[in-house]
C-alpha cells in the first residue's frame, strides 16, 4: 500500500477555478430573467395582432424599449452560458474550442442584432 497525498490524487481530474463564478452568472441571470419575463410576455403579448404602427409607437416609448433590450441582452448571455456547459461537457479538443467560439459570437451576434433593431424601431 503507497502513501498518497490528497493532492497527487486529485491531479489531473479538472480545474476547479472558474466553476463558482459561471454558477454566479447563470444565478444572476435567471432571477433577471424571472422579474424580466412577465413584463416582456406583457408588453409582446398586447402586441400580438398590432398594426405596425401601433407594434412601432409602442416600441417607441422608453421603458418597454429598455425592457425588450434588457430581456434579449440578458437572455442571451444566459443563453451562452447554457449553451458553454453543453460544450465544455460533450466536446473535446479542437471541436471544444470551435465550439465555444461559434457559441460566443452566436449569442452576441444575435443580442447586438436585437438591440439594433430595437434601436431602429425606437427611433
Amino acid at each position: 500500500m503507497a502513501y498518497v497525498t490528497d493532492r497527487k490524487r486529485v491531479t489531473g481530474l479538472g480545474s476547479a477555478k472558474s466553476g463558482t463564478e459561471h454558477h454566479w452568472a447563470m444565478t444572476v441571470t435567471s432571477v433577471a430573467l424571472l422579474i424580466l419575463t412577465p413584463f416582456f410576455l406583457w408588453i409582446v403579448g398586447g402586441l400580438l395582432g398590432q398594426p405596425h404602427e401601433a407594434v412601432v409607437a409602442s416600441l417607441s416609448r422608453p421603458i418597454p424599449a429598455l425592457i425588450v433590450g434588457a430581456f434579449l441582452v440578458v437572455g442571451l448571455h444566459h443563453m451562452r452560458l447554457g449553451m458553454q456547459v453543453l460544450v465544455e461537457d460533450y466536446l473535446r479538443g479542437l471541436g471544444r474550442k470551435i465550439g465555444l467560439i461559434v457559441t460566443t459570437i452566436l449569442c452576441y451576434a444575435l443580442a447586438a442584432g436585437g438591440v439594433v433593431a430595437l434601436a431602429q424601431i425606437a427611433l
